[in-house]
């Protein structure tokens, strides 16, 4: 067996790896049988495992590798029947009552990465705590290369691998948690783009049948995800952007690869940033549902949640990148909304996890309660909280340089940025620095790729491109 050389690491969502060179066959089967002495450990076992998967090259193939694994170890496997969005998984968990899933996804990554991600028992993403115990496990498996596996057609004639489709009990959730009768009766004309990912479908499904029109492109699987990568980010979206104006549609709405985030264009084909759709699904729940709760953001996502707790009288906590860390809180807070700078947000009353799909369908609701578009949705929102606008610039970087990167940004922290004092410092996950006038810039190092992030958000579109290129400057890359 050739296992990988470095351990084999969870970040803020899962491990990742590049195919065929560290996420191989061997490797995932190292981390099935991890998974499978901490089920036992904790006596987690009993209850059970899901897995699924995307519609990545092979991914198919290591979920029933780990499937073999897992049911070689005496613990009962509910294998997914096809390629399956990671929201749909994790609400799987709660109708199964199961100890938790592992999903092969590469999420947004190139085509050439894929990932295993473990989601625990209550449908979260799996804290530091789990993660940490299952990667000892993970490396005492490496070091022995013991494995414990059944092919999978014996462990299907044994009663301990079981097909299924976590699709309708899906759908009966969502229509307890959205009017989709009535949506899908709203005259609007919507283009959808799944980014030859998981999603693909599941808006036609869920709205079908009415007035409403639904236009998808890129809907088919393709695993090399031509011409594209599958985040959701206005850069991905040249596509979906030209079509929505092309057609004359009144939104675009498109989601990653396994589906659990969202990108939204409005109807003059341009993109609204994660942070703006973010605070309008706010909005959404605060004003036009009524409802009150805690709202819940990572570090990187937008101050206007400060503006709106205050205005509806809710509390907000702010937390490090990964929704991990959101995840505790929402549960804890009962909390509203939780939601990431990547477009991933998660809402009460269903799971404690991302789920794009459902932010799409409370997107629409929206459009419709309002009677605005997605342009005017967004003046709207500035007239309650003013105007906010965000860069993000991702830049590689070789490996050596990191620990001279923090050195730089410790030892050089800015007293202003941009002629604006910085009047608050936060390393909470990198480097923070809050101004005046709800502005900030972050560095911080990507958690699932080698990338380091620089983020900001003003009250103008030239200052925080100007904050952007402040914060290259100070890490010096």
């Amino acid at each position: 067996m050739r296992l990988i050389e470095s351990p084999i690491k969870f970040g803020t969502d899962g491990w990742r790896g590049i195919i065929a060179e560290d996420f191989t066959f061997d490797n995932v089967r190292a981390c099935a049988q991890g998974i499978s002495d901490y089920l036992k450990k904790t006596k987690l076992a009993g209850k059970g495992l899901i897995i699924g998967y995307d519609t990545r090259f092979a991914s198919e193939d290591f979920a029933q590798a780990a499937a073999e694994v897992i049911s070689g170890n005496g613990i009962k496997v509910y294998l997914c029947s096809q390629p399956t969005p990671t929201p749909v998984i994790s609400f799987g968990i709660l109708t199964k009552e199961s100890g938790g899933a592992i999903i092969i996804t590469g999420s947004h990554n190139k085509a050439r990465w894929n990932g295993l991600k473990y989601k625990a028992q209550d449908a979260s993403s799996a804290p530091t705590e789990t993660t940490n115990q299952i990667e000892e496990y993970i490396s005492r498996t490496l070091t022995k290369g013991s494995i414990s596996r059944i092919p999978l057609h014996q462990a299907v004639k044994q009663g301990l691998v079981e097909s299924l489709d976590l699709t309708p009990a899906y759908s009966e959730q969502i229509r307890k948690l959205v009017d989709l009768k009535r949506l899908s009766q709203a005259k609007l004309k919507i283009v959808i783009d799944p980014m030859y990912g998981t999603g693909s479908g599941y808006f036609k499904m869920l709205l079908d049948g009415g007035a409403i029109e639904l236009i998808e492109i890129n809907s088919e699987p393709n695993p090399i995800f031509p011409g594209i990568q599958p985040e959701p980010i206005a850069t991905n979206l040249k596509k979906l952007s030209a079509k929505v104006k092309s057609e004359g549609a009144h939104v675009g709405i498109a989601t990653d690869g396994d589906a659990d985030r969202i990108g939204i264009i409005d109807e003059k084909g341009q993109f609204l940033t994660q942070l703006q759709v973010f605070a309008l699904l706010c909005l959404y729940l605060l004003e036009i549902r009524g409802e009150r709760g805690a709202l819940v953001k990572t570090i990187t996502t937008t101050s206007m949640t400060y503006r709106l707790g205050e205005i509806f009288g809710v509390p907000v906590y702010e937390t490090a990148v990964g929704f991990k860390y959101v995840a505790p809180i929402m549960m804890r807070e009962k909390a509203l909304i939780g939601g990431e700078e990547s477009g991933g947000y998660g809402f009460r009353d269903h799971i404690p996890e991302r789920d794009g799909i459902l932010a799409g369908l409370y997107f629409l609701d929206l459009m419709l309660k309002m009677s605005k578009t997605p342009s005017e949705l967004l003046e709207y929102l500035y007239s309650k909280v003013g105007p906010h606008h965000y860069q993000r610039l991702d830049v590689s970087f070789p490996g050596i340089e990191r620990n001279n990167i923090i050195k730089r940004l410790s030892e050089n922290a800015p007293q202003s940025l941009d002629g604006v004092k910085v009047v608050k410092t936060n390393t909470i996950d990198g480097f923070h620095f809050t101004l005046a006038a709800s502005t900030w810039l972050l560095i911080r190092f990507s958690g699932t790729e080698p990338l380091l992030r620089i983020y900001a958000e003003s009250d103008t579109p030239a200052r925080a491109e100007r904050l952007v290129e402040l914060g290259r400057k100070l890490a010096g890359v």
